[in-house]
């Protein structure tokens, strides 16, 4: 498989947890050899998703730079009318059939491992 799903809305986490619990699934993801990771969040329409989803994008922004991830789309990136999308999908069969592609899903993150 080299598409993954997270759901870190599951138990309403803190931020620090959710955080806590991505950084350990993002280092599972590169054992197992998997290419990508989509990471609900939420937006912040019912509680602390807006906040989880502002720590999510922070820590892929730190992680790109670091080099320690490929890329990430937020939920309105994950579309085929954008470029780096379609090269995801692409590259990655098991991306295609993702219920979220081409819905501007703002509560979504697609992390590039």
């Amino acid at each position: 498989m080299d598409f993954k799903k997270i759901n870190l809305k599951y138990n309403s986490p803190s931020v620090d947890e959710a955080i806590a619990i991505l950084s350990i699934e993002l280092e599972c993801c590169k054992l197992e050899g998997v290419k990508a990771l989509k990471v609900v969040h939420g937006y912040g329409s019912h509680g602390k998703g807006g906040a989880i989803c502002f720590a999510v994008r922070n820590l892929c922004s730190r992680l790109k730079k670091q080099h320690k991830i490929k890329d990430f789309l937020i939920g309105s990136e994950w579309d085929l009318s954008n470029e780096n999308c379609i090269k995801i999908i692409t590259s990655l069969k098991d991306c295609y059939n993702d219920e979220d592609l081409n819905h501007s899903n703002p509560g979504i993150t697609i992390i590039i491992i």
